[in-house]
Formats: C-alpha cells, sequence, structure tokens
C-alpha cells in the first residue's frame, strides 16, 4: 500500500475548501491501494482582523468587480455542488465576512488531539450551513465541544494566543511557496493540486502521482 501525505492549505472562509475536502474523500474512496495522511494548513481570505464585518454579497461584488446578481448566481451554483456532496451550505448567502485566525489555532490544537478534521468540517458547517460569525469565541467553543474537544479548553485557549505562533508560520510559510489561493493540495512535499477538482479528476492525479513514487 502507497501512502500519500497531503498538505491541505485552506481557509474556513473558503466555500471551495469545504467542497474541495468532500471531492478529496470521494477520490480516495475509489483507491483502496492508497493510504492518505491529511494535515490541514491556515489561509486567511481576510486577514484583517480589524476590517468591520459586511454581508457576503456585495463584499464579493466589490472585490470580483462582478454584480451582486452574478454573485448570487455564483453563490448558488456553489449551494447545489455542497449539496451533492451531502454538505451544508443552506446559509451561504447570510453570512457575514469574518477573519478566520481563531478559527484556525483551534485547528491546530484539534490536531494534537487527532481531530482536526472534525473541528474543519464544524467550522465549516456553522459558517456556510448556519451563517455563524466564526470569529466570536462563543461561536468557536461550540464548534470545538460539536468536534468532540474539550468546551472550557477551547475557550481558555481563544482567550490567550495558544497556537497564534503556528497559524502565522502557517500563513506564511505558504505565502512565500507562492500559494495564493486555496484549496491547494500538496501531495508528498512534491506536487501541487490547486482547485476543487472534480473526484475522477482528483483520484487519476493521486493514482499518477503514487505511481511517480513507486
Amino acid at each position: 500500500m502507497t501512502t500519500l501525505k497531503i498538505d491541505l492549505v485552506s481557509d474556513i472562509a473558503c466555500p471551495w475548501c469545504a467542497i474541495g475536502y468532500a471531492r478529496l474523500q470521494q477520490a480516495v474512496a475509489t483507491l483502496p491501494q492508497l493510504q492518505i495522511e491529511l494535515e490541514w494548513h491556515a489561509f486567511e481570505l481576510n486577514p484583517d482582523k480589524n476590517a468591520p464585518q459586511e454581508p457576503i454579497l456585495p463584499a464579493l461584488s466589490r472585490k470580483y468587480g462582478r454584480s451582486e446578481d452574478e454573485m448570487r448566481a455564483s453563490q448558488a451554483n456553489m449551494m447545489k455542488i455542497a449539496a451533492d456532496l451531502g454538505l451544508n451550505f443552506s446559509k451561504m448567502q447570510q453570512r457575514y465576512t469574518c477573519n478566520t485566525f481563531d478559527g484556525h489555532r483551534l485547528v491546530k490544537w484539534a490536531a494534537t488531539e487527532n481531530k482536526a478534521t472534525a473541528m474543519k468540517l464544524a467550522l465549516f458547517d456553522a459558517y456556510f450551513g448556519e451563517a455563524k460569525d466564526v470569529s466570536d469565541a462563543t461561536v468557536l467553543a461550540n464548534c470545538a465541544e460539536q468536534a468532540g474537544l474539550d468546551k472550557a479548553q477551547a475557550e481558555r485557549i481563544l482567550s490567550g494566543d495558544d497556537y497564534a505562533d503556528s497559524v502565522t508560520e502557517d500563513i506564511a510559510n505558504y505565502q512565500q511557496a507562492g500559494i495564493s489561493s486555496v484549496p491547494a493540495f500538496i501531495i508528498n512535499n512534491r506536487y501541487l493540486i490547486s482547485g476543487a477538482q472534480e473526484p475522477a479528476q482528483l483520484a487519476a492525479s493521486l493514482q499518477q502521482i503514487a505511481a511517480e513514487m513507486a
């Protein structure tokens, strides 16, 4: 059996990151000969912690230079893709922009408890499925509890700066490596797969990489 290490660079506020992970799961399910070791890494779409929060549609409209109707249609398409993958994106058009640094800190902590993926999925669900503010400490602590982590410990982490250096280092390292959009899948520190590719395409890429590593 071939083992592939996948470093997944993503942001909690990135819908394609949630879709990309779900597609990865589908791809891996078709490759029983491969063993996957996954590690989540931080990226920030909204790095300014002091930026005022605003409704997502006008924010995206301004960012991409497209009308709100165009952004609404784009989001609706993502909602359909997500639903087909079993993801809850039901309130993604009702969410607000927010900084995700503290959420990334909890993912780093969750990794020490082997619950990073559960933490990440709880954050995706809160943000896209429930339009919750995933920069809010109460929301984040509740997500940690949902992921099977100790809520009181999450609150203690959020009240301090635990794992902040780890997140900052993560973000800087991948920026320096040239990662400017997410999701980014880095395989065995050698191969880069960018974007939320379709499961079949992703599976073919992983199979090819595994063959080259053999």
